[in-house]
């Protein structure tokens, strides 16, 4: 493909993909495919011989097409939005061009400095405190800083691993050397609750230390209380806590931990302490929501996921550090074909050292288009209005009388059930009902929604996010519910 070949390809695919955008919404939300459809449908070896770009672009459509998920539809109110908008991918087009390697500052000084700036930016858009800066505001380099990660995941582990360097250089402080470390790195212990996403576990088993799961309260909350007592009885066995991880917007109810207690306990026990704000961060943008976040700024570490509910592309994940200094110990590797910035460095973020892998991609365009295009007034808007339609489906869902709301609407999330009074059954047959309603709500095909556990009980939540969606998405939504359930409810008499 020479380059204008390109030129016509090109806007052949900008076509394809403004048309999808402009016909997702007509399409059933959920893939319908079996698992294996795809290996029946394609050679078993890669050509010999090059193919053309219409056997290529055919093939999207009638092979691929059918077993995608359409994240994108308004129509779609499955797990926690995966946001895209047209400015993140015009930002991600220009970074496939450029395709850099940065990983050094050398590498492309804009592509380390762009992030840095961007990375305060968002930071300062969400309210965080100025210890994450990487730039303070007399203009001198600050010890803390962002990076963008490829998944909350990612962020997890990485802060897992520096919060492991900090508790050695204090161990080392009372006089161990690095054998007795390694003698004992097994009873290092991260603290997590029942609500926290699994890459916490994730996290433990890569590192290699001790994941405690702590229950949670009454509103699924992970407690100073709970926190402070499983630390005592680990200490008592012997053990070494090191790491705590709060969440602000569970992934199954969007519960908010008790930041401030936890920060207590972190900061008298000397834990690290991650606040994973993976989906609902992004909320933060909007002051009215901050007052329900502190505690964030004792944090040793912050994330959130811009490519959830911040319309921009996956993959983005934003992460915030008070102090680099044991991420960077943990994580820097000298080599010789590693260059390093000779001279002054008081700006030059080598973020190699800030994450897993050694190269990276230029992914602080797609932010800094989406942050550019949109505006600060414009993302809050955004968020805003996915609140507003969540509240209203809420009330839409206690006004018709059969739903039961299983934990406050807060964001975009609304978790409910079908109520045990209207069964008049046991808690298998509540379960029975509520679980086969997901079930023919999905198999109707307007919408897509899923249901998870709360304790046992079996629940759905359906999530507003959907970059283009309007009142008339969730109004459909409602009425599918309303129609489902009776139905449902018919079946089960």
């Amino acid at each position: 493909m020479d380059v204008n070949e390109f030129k016509k390809r090109g806007k052949e695919m900008i076509d394809f993909i403004a048309k999808y955008y402009e016909n997702v919404d007509n399409m059933p939300p959920m893939s319908s495919v079996q698992p294996g459809y795809l290996y029946s449908l394609v050679p078993h070896e890669a050509p010999e011989e090059p193919e053309s770009f219409e056997n290529i672009q055919r093939d999207i459509e009638t092979k691929i097409m059918p077993g995608i998920m359409h994240w994108q539809s308004s129509n779609f109110f499955g797990w926690y939005p995966c946001n895209s908008s047209f400015p993140a991918m015009l930002g991600d087009m220009v970074s496939s061009m450029l395709n850099v390697a940065g990983f050094s500052w050398i590498c492309s000084p804009a592509a380390t400095e762009l992030e840095t700036v961007v990375m305060d930016w968002l930071g300062k858009l969400i309210g965080l405190d100025s210890r994450f800066m990487a730039i303070k505001e007399d203009g001198t380099e600050g010890d803390g800083g962002g990076i963008i990660q490829g998944t909350a995941s990612e962020a997890q582990i990485v802060v897992m691993v520096a919060a492991r360097e900090m508790a050695f250089d204090r161990l080392k402080s009372y006089g161990m050397s690095d054998n007795d470390i390694d003698m004992i790195r097994h009873t290092f212990v991260a603290y997590f609750s029942d609500q926290t996403h699994s890459a916490g576990q994730k996290g433990a088993k890569i590192i290699g230390c001790q994941a405690r799961i702590i229950p949670s309260d009454a509103n699924f909350r992970l407690t100073k209380c709970a926190l402070q007592a499983a630390i005592i009885k680990d200490r008592h066995d012997g053990l070494i806590p090191f790491f705590v991880c709060a969440t602000f917007g569970t992934t199954n109810t969007a519960a908010i931990d008790d930041l401030c207690g936890i920060a207590d306990v972190a900061e008298s026990e000397n834990l690290w302490l991650h606040i994973d704000a993976a989906y609902a961060g992004a909320a933060l943008a909007c002051p009215e929501f901050r007052p329900l976040a502190r505690g964030i700024e004792r944090a040793h570490s912050f994330s959130f996921n811009a490519h959830k509910w911040m319309l921009t592309n996956f993959d983005c994940s934003a992460l915030w550090v008070a102090n680099s200094t044991h991420l960077v110990n943990a994580l820097d590797i000298e080599r010789e074909y590693l260059p390093r910035v000779k001279g002054g460095t008081n700006f030059v973020k080598e973020y190699r050292s800030w994450e897993l892998p050694l190269g990276r991609r230029f992914r602080a365009l797609k932010l800094w288009f989406v942050m550019r295009m949109y505006g600060a007034s414009g993302i809050r808007a955004y968020i805003r209005k996915h609140v507003k339609e969540a509240k209203w489906l809420e009330t839409q869902l206690v006004e018709d009388g059969r739903f039961e709301i299983m934990a406050p609407v807060v964001f975009g999330l609304v978790v409910f059930r079908v109520k045990a009074s209207i069964i008049a059954g046991n808690d298998h047959d509540v379960n029975w009902t509520n679980t086969e309603l997901v079930r023919c709500i999905n198999n109707d095909g307007r919408v897509f929604v899923v249901d998870t556990k709360l304790r046992g009980v079996d629940v759905l939540r359906p999530t507003v996010g959907s970059t283009f969606g309007a009142s008339e998405n969730t109004a459909l939504l409602v009425k599918v519910i309303k129609e489902c359930t009776t139905k449902v409810i018919a079946e089960y008499n």
